[in-house]
This record gives C-alpha cells, structure tokens and sequence, in this order.
C-alpha cells in the first residue's frame, strides 16, 4: 500500500519533471483550454510510459518545488473528460494528499495515470489541438509528434523504485492517527475506525441538526493508510455510516432561494474493504434538483447579473444588495440547474469578481463543484 504523501515527496526530489511525473501550479478545468493542456499532458505521460504508472503532481511552485497546496477537487468523473477525448485512453486517478503545513482547506493533488500499451492520440480537436494529433514526453517537455512511437522501457526501474520506497508502514499509520485525532480536529469530536485489521478511516464534524435529522457538517474524513481525502468540505453537510466491510458517505446540499436549511442529497460514496488488502470506491449521484418558479428565477437571475455589473464598475453595494451577494453563487447554481444554460458560464466568469469576498469565493467553489458532480462539461 502506497503513502501517497510520501510518494509526493519522493516524486519532487527526482530532481526535475521528468517523462514520467509532471507539476503544476494548479488545473483549470473550467475553460477549453485549460482542459486541453490538462489532456496534452495526459496523452504525453501515457504514451511515454507503456510499462509504468506517470504522475502529475498539482499545488506545487514550478521554479523551486514548494509545496503550496490546492482547493479539494473531488471529481471523479474526470476519466469521462479524457474519455471523450483521447482515443485508447489511459485510466487515471485524482487523490487529494493533505500536508501538515498546508491549511487544513489546502491538499496537493496526485494525479496517477496507470501504464497502457496502446498510443493514446486525440480523437477529436480542442482548444488549438487538432484531432488525431499524438503528444510524447521528451525529458521534462511535451511536445506533439509524427512519429511511430516505440515501448520505452528506461522509466519502469526507477518508477517502482520511487513507489517501493513510498510504501507506507505502521510508523506512518499510527503518526497520521494521531495527528489527526489529537492536533488538527480534536475540538470536532474525531473518531476512527480500523476495516479488515489493515485499512484506518478517520473522520471529524460537527453535529448539525435540521428538521429532525442530525448532519455532520464542516467534514474531514481521510484514509489514513494512503494519507488521501476521501472529502472535505466547509459548506455541505453528509450523514456516514459504515459496518464491517463498507464505508458510506451520502453528501447532501444546502439550496434554498432565501435560505439554506433545505437539504437535498447529492452522492452517495461507498469505500469497500476486502480481505486481500484492496479496496474499491464506487460513487453514485443522488440528486435531483428542487425546481422554482421560472418567473422568479428570470428576476432573480438578472439581479444577480446587474450585481456583478456594479462590481465590474467598482460601485458600492446596498445592504440588501451585500445579502443578495452572498447567495449570489448558489442562486446562480438553482437557475443553472432549471434550464438557464449561461448561468453557469456566467458564475465562472464572475470569479475575480467574487475572489474579494472570502465567505462568497468559498461559496463560488462550493457551487462548481456542486456543477461538475451534476455533469461534467466535455464541450
């Protein structure tokens, strides 16, 4: 079983990127072209290593290797953008890796692109790249080519000797326990629970109460053998529950035009542990969004529109309108999932606007992720 912060660790002292891990500030996969970096250098790192898993390691400074730290991302359904892209794709895998100096809403992530024979090329255009076009990795650069790409085999011994040497050992078990439990929430009533006599789950909340039904809010739950976030959250809520064997996180969201004491469910997330020392994570999504009133959504709508106007002029807000600010991200959420097709778009470009206002921004991150688990946007 592999520490994936001690393999972090391991990967950025491999000197420079290499053509099997590559670093980045963050990922921005709101804009076409954001997704078609994200792809190019998906397409490179597999096809230049046939034979071995590659990585890309995100919250990383690129000129001296500090660890900074990135938003939680949690979609798992990022296979389906290179799914829809590449042609013979690789399987990958997005693991959040928390930090002991990074704030406890900052993990790096891991992205883990598993070896696959067959060349992996660009079935249809994005951004600048044409389709059919094939990119490879030549030292620490990915660049296209023509060219018939031949096995490289000269990764494969120095990538299993970096992850022989992340493995993780009862050491870094029983310290990543008791870190979390007696230092970073032990004012959130943290509890643990051992699965198969292998796997350690850790998890912290407060009890949130509505409507009769108790919640954990402001959530931190890790796999601490791996040392990943299996969530995290400042905003939603979920109830966990768990037996022998599994492990279930049901996520709910907080929508309500005037308030947020309505509670909808939005994934189910189950961990099951087996005996062999393997465990599998299947995800289901739960929700169904409440429908408005459209006449009362288009006025809603077109204030939250004439608000970023008055921000994009540098004028000052009402009382009422600093209100309405607030819920700005979550209503433009309700009319997105009600058939207004810009309101998302316009949420995205809102971002500097929002970025002053830190209870706003977080609520503006909430809500895309919120978006991206309803349907990720290939487009």
């Amino acid at each position: 079983m592999i520490n994936k912060r001690l393999l972090i660790k391991n990967l950025l002292a491999h000197n420079d990127e290499s053509s099997f891990y590559d670093k980045k500030r963050q990922l921005n996969l709101h804009s076409r072209e954001g997704k078609a970096k994200f792809l190019k250098h998906i397409c490179a790192l597999s096809n230049s290593n046939p034979t071995n898993s590659s990585y890309i390691v995100v919250g990383v400074e690129d000129h001296d290797n500090e660890i900074v730290g990135d938003d939680f991302f949690d979609d798992s359904r990022i296979q389906n953008l290179v799914n829809a892209y590449l042609e013979n794709p690789p399987k990958i895998q997005y693991e959040n890796v928390p930090f002991p100096n990074l704030p406890k809403d900052k993990v790096v992530g891991l992205v883990t692109i598993k070896a696959k024979s067959k060349t992996s090329h660009f079935k249809k255009g994005i951004h600048t790249i044409p389709a059919n076009t094939v990119f490879i990795r030549r030292g620490s650069n990915t660049v296209p080519t023509e060219e018939e790409i031949e096995k490289n085999y000269q990764n494969t011994e120095t990538v299993i000797g970096i992850e022989n040497n992340s493995r993780n050992s009862i050491g870094y078990t029983l310290d990543g326990v008791i870190d979390f439990m007696n230092f970073r929430h032990k004012d959130m009533a943290p509890k643990y629970k051992v699965f198969k006599e292998l796997f350690v789950i850790c998890w912290a909340g407060v009890p949130k109460k509505s409507r009769d039904k108790t919640f954990l809010s402001r959530v931190d739950i890790e796999l601490i053998n791996e040392q990943i976030k299996l969530f995290y959250s400042a905003q939603d809520v979920v109830t966990i529950t768990f037996d022998e064997d599994s492990f279930t996180i049901i996520e709910y969201v907080p929508l309500g035009l005037n308030d947020k004491t309505s509670f909808y469910p939005l994934e189910k997330q189950t961990i099951y542990f087996h005996d062999n020392g393997y465990y599998k994570i299947d995800r289901e999504i739960l929700f169904q969004p409440p429908e408005f009133n459209r006449k009362m959504l288009f006025h809603i709508y077109n204030s939250n529109i004439s608000l970023l106007n008055k921000l994009q002029k540098g004028l000052s807000l009402t009382e009422r309108e600093q209100k309405d600010l607030e819920n700005l991200p979550s209503t433009f959420m309700i009319c997105c999932l009600n058939g207004f097709e810009e309101a998302k778009q316009k949420l995205i470009d809102a971002k500097p606007l929002l970025k002053p206002f830190t209870s706003v921004y977080l609520s503006f991150k909430e809500a895309l992720r919120i978006l991206r688990k309803m349907k990720y946007d290939v487009q």
